[in-house]
């Protein structure tokens, strides 16, 4: 079965990150949602739970394994024989920063890279816009997936 990893810093996972993992799961046999955190900063605080919350969404698939790195993310998925690099695109925006990254990747330790492109609905969502709302005192809930049983 063909592996890929989907990184990211999730903070948090929002329900657009849930739509690119549930396309690449529709493409590839296991996906490995890959949390990055800088080596050179502390932990942070939350990378526990938002593994755990991660976890809890893709409960019932044995498909998904959650876990943390730090370093490169080619060194992660040369680790874990992920033969992809999966990346959600919303906007021209993101799509040159992801190219120029996949560009990298590619050259410095042979992976591809997959875009999955967001629909329109989902390509205002990103994690920087639910902490700020957050931050702001909105109810950003909507926009965090639940798993299936509803229990957070």
């Amino acid at each position: 079965m063909t592996t890929a990893i989907f990184p990211g810093s999730f903070n948090p996972f929002t329900i657009g990150h849930k739509w690119v993992a549930n396309q690449a799961l529709n493409i590839f046999g296991n996906l490995i949602i890959a949390i990055g955190y800088n080596v050179n900063k502390p932990v942070p605080d939350d990378l526990d739970k938002r593994i755990e919350a991660i976890r809890k969404l893709y409960a019932s698939d044995c498909r998904v394994a959650v876990r943390a790195y730090s370093g490169l993310t080619v060194n992660l998925a040369k680790e874990v024989n992920a033969e992809y690099i999966v990346r959600g695109v919303r906007n021209t925006t993101d799509f040159e920063y992801e190219k120029t990254m996949a560009d990298i990747n590619r050259e410095i330790g042979g992976m591809e890279t997959v875009f999955i492109p967001t629909p329109p609905h989902l390509s205002a969502i990103s994690s920087s816009m639910v902490r700020e709302l957050e931050q702001n005192g909105f109810d950003a809930s909507k926009f965090i997936p639940v798993p299936e049983d509803g229990r957070s």
